[in-house]
């Protein structure tokens, strides 16, 4: 009997206590007594005190240590432990049930919930929890997730089995990651040094300019910076698919076929509240010059603060660092690609048409397709199971906004061995991708009265130089008979032939095909089924002294003669400032000549183009086109054209070692590329695990070309090789970028 009052009325109340039960009888009718009864059944219960998710055990085993978010980040498919601390032992009779689930609306039938009860044996393909160890008022808990769940946060919640349903009690939060490392997931990688590559190093290399001339650029993708976990979670929350059916589409977030499209679609913010906003007229105003990123953390960390406000503005090898970072984030093996000379077939016909003047200037009105200096797309590695075992591994992904796939803009996954074996009907984009590496590369000079004539240029100059950065250092790897068979050859023209019968149901046995445009003038590709005469003489730009940013550009035309007899030529030549996409800005060149070329003999044609020609058009890419139409006897026409991409450079010193904790001096020589002072330079400097944010530093005014060092500190926060990127940034000029690798060590 127990004797209770409360306000100013007492209550006399009868309990009997049995193992972990309460029974009780209130002596009076009046009904405020029922919280007295609840408190004291809940003094004489067992509860949780305490949840210890030993983040240091579980993050060294699922290789989830970088992280730093407090809640508890681990991979699919393998087990991980933590403690409960009670207050009171547990009755041998008495057991823990648990509740996991992800996202609203979570259901044992949508596989976004699963509720377990606590056992001695270890379970196979399904949630499962282990009792390891009991002593007094703890128990340790082993939880496994099958290799196929569900990736993203899950709540987790407990009951006792006398318990009845409903009375859960929430324990905390954990996050679920794809798992390269565990063999029976869909990402499973072997080999651990691409695993450390190509999911938890932190920074990369993207590669740029032109094929005959590629630079590596260093990238930022910090997907263990703070916040970011989380960021890239709500990427896969803000997509439409999403907002129209919660439920439905996180219970598919358990196959990378889908996280991967639906990222490709939010990346770009084209249809969506997407990450990042596209812009490529050379005009930035209200945002960030794609050229100005070094990384995707501000990316993503802007778009986040700017409550999904898209970022302004990104290229395509933004794009790619953002969905890098996302992707290697969320667990799936990931890495960046770079194809030269890349199509962009907007009719989808599987060749690019290009029309030109008789000066080779690209005549933009009738120019439907493309062909860009570079275009820079993400690879990731996953098993197909919707394709088969054969299709596994390289998953092509390209979050630039470009064409419309089912609706949205995005492009893949498309598996890198289909596009290789020409089996371009299998899903995701095929066609599209098989262009950028493989399309037929065709050249017409536009008449003034309306026709057109085929010019013999070099057919075989898509898809050059797929370039990606190596496993473990930072040279560059040339993968491009991963995409194809050797350009030209009897077993690439075969499945090239393979290709067009796949989509369109034609054979192109060594000629195009009738195909009919899908968009544009809709005309029937008769005029394609013969190649254009091959001329009498070949010709190439040599570059005499190397183009420098600032200096003028000298190089000469080189005019070969085939035959025994000699040849008449004239020769229009035309230079223009251009994107990288080989979109025109400026002509800055444009002047003809009448050649006679003598048998069997080279004639060279001087060409001279000085900074102040170009000076005020070049565009941030710092990029030339020169083309030459020659016209020889007979009709026979052939163009020749020449990429160039100004060099500038910048050194990166780091003065002693570098240790986590201790500041170290970095020193960065600039020189001013330019023939006259330069004023308001500013060092722009960012590196993950090396400094917090980005560091901006003055530069004094520079002379003409003068060189001058600039010194700074930074404190290592991580240790291992880490990439520090130091951009010169200029009202005067494009920026210079340079990077460095720094390897850190723990301090003694």
């Amino acid at each position: 009997m127990h004797r209770v009052v409360e306000n100013g009325v007492a209550y006399c109340v009868c309990f009997q206590l049995e193992p972990n039960k309460l029974s009780c009888d209130v002596l009076s009718s009046v009904p405020e007594h029922r919280k007295v009864v609840m408190c004291l059944m809940e003094k004489t219960r067992i509860r949780v005190i305490e949840v210890d998710w030993q983040r240091l055990r579980n993050g060294t085993a699922h290789h989830t240590q970088e992280y730093p978010s407090s809640e508890l980040v681990v991979r699919r498919g393998q087990r991980f432990t933590f403690t409960l601390e009670l207050n009171k032992p547990l009755e041998s009779k008495e057991n823990f049930i648990f509740t996991v689930e992800t996202g609203p609306k979570a259901s044992e039938a949508l596989h976004t919930k699963a509720v377990l009860q606590t056992s001695e044996l270890e379970g196979s393909n399904a949630w499962t929890a282990v009792k390891e160890a009991q002593m007094e008022n703890t128990m340790t808990i082993s939880l496994a997730s099958p290799p196929n769940a569900v990736i993203g946060r899950y709540q987790l919640s407990a009951r006792l089995s006398s318990r009845r349903k409903h009375s859960d009690r929430k324990l905390g939060e954990f996050v679920l990651l794809f798992n390269p490392w565990c063999p029976e997931d869909d990402v499973f990688l072997a080999s651990e040094e691409e695993r450390q590559e190509y999911v938890l190093s932190d920074s990369g290399i993207i590669f740029r300019g032109v094929e005959k001339h590629i630079r590596a650029q260093g990238w930022n993708f910090g997907q263990f910076e703070e916040n970011i976990l989380n960021i890239c979670l709500s990427i896969l929350d803000q997509s439409p698919t999403h907002k129209d059916d919660p439920a439905t589409d996180v219970s598919r977030r358990h196959d990378p076929v889908y996280i991967t499209r639906a990222i490709s679609a939010m990346v770009n913010s084209n249809n969506d509240l997407g990450v990042v906003q596209g812009q490529w007229q050379g005009k930035y105003g209200g945002g960030i010059s794609p050229l100005h990123w070094r990384g995707s953390v501000a990316i993503l960390h802007k778009w986040f603060k700017g409550r999904f406000k898209p970022v302004r503005y990104g290229q395509c090898w933004v794009f790619a660092g953002v969905t890098c970072t996302v992707l290697r984030c969320l667990g799936i093996a990931t890495r960046v690609v770079s194809n030269f000379n890349s199509a962009h077939d907007t009719d989808r016909n599987l060749s690019v048409d290009k029309y030109v003047d008789s000066f080779g200037r690209t005549l933009e009105d009738l120019t439907e397709d493309s062909m860009w200096n570079f275009h820079v797309w993400n690879e990731s590695w996953f098993a197909r199971q919707d394709l088969g075992p054969s299709y596994n591994g390289w998953q092509v992904l390209d979050a630039t906004p470009q064409e419309e796939s089912k609706g949205a803009f995005r492009c893949g996954p498309a598996s890198v061995t289909a596009i290789r074996q020409g089996d371009v009907h299998l899903a995701h984009d095929g066609p599209f991708v098989f262009a950028e590496v493989n399309a037929d590369y065709i050249t017409w000079l536009w008449n003034e009265d309306g026709s057109r004539e085929r010019v013999y240029s070099d057919a075989k100059k898509i898809g050059r130089c797929i370039s990606t950065k190596a496993v473990g250092s930072d040279s560059r790897v040339d993968i491009t008979s991963l995409y194809k068979y050797p350009e030209g050859s009897r077993k690439e023209r075969q499945v090239y032939s393979k290709a067009m019968k796949k989509l369109f149901g034609v054979e192109a046995s060594g000629r195009r095909a009738r195909v009919r445009r899908a968009g544009g003038r809709g005309l029937w590709r008769d005029d394609l089924l013969e190649p254009a005469t091959k001329p009498r003489i070949t010709g190439k730009f040599k570059v005499l002294e190397p183009p420098v940013l600032g200096h003028d550009l000298k190089l000469a035309l080189c005019l070969a003669n085939l035959t025994s007899r000699a040849q008449r030529v004239q020769v229009n030549l035309s230079g223009a400032t251009i994107l990288y996409t080989r979109k025109p800005v400026a002509e800055i060149l444009q002047e003809s000549h009448a050649v006679k070329l003598r048998p069997q003999k080279e004639k060279k044609i001087p060409i001279a183009i000085s900074y102040s020609q170009y000076k005020e058009d070049l565009t941030e890419d710092k990029k030339i086109l020169l083309a030459a139409m020659c016209l020889v006897a007979k009709g026979e026409k052939l163009l020749v054209e020449k990429d160039i991409t100004l060099e500038d450079f910048i050194t990166i010193k780091v003065l002693g070692p570098a240790m986590v904790g201790a500041a170290v001096v970095v020193e960065v020589l600039v020189v001013n590329p330019l023939l006259e002072t330069v004023k308001d330079c500013m060092l722009m400097v960012e590196g993950s695990g090396l400094l917090q944010g980005q560091l901006s530093i003055n530069v004094p005014n520079l002379e003409p070309q003068e060189r001058t060092s600039v010194q700074f500190n930074i404190t290592p926060s991580k240790s291992g090789p880490r990439q520090l990127q130091v951009d010169l940034v200029s009202p005067h000029f494009p920026d210079i970028k340079g990077f460095v690798i720094i390897h850190v060590t723990t301090a003694k």
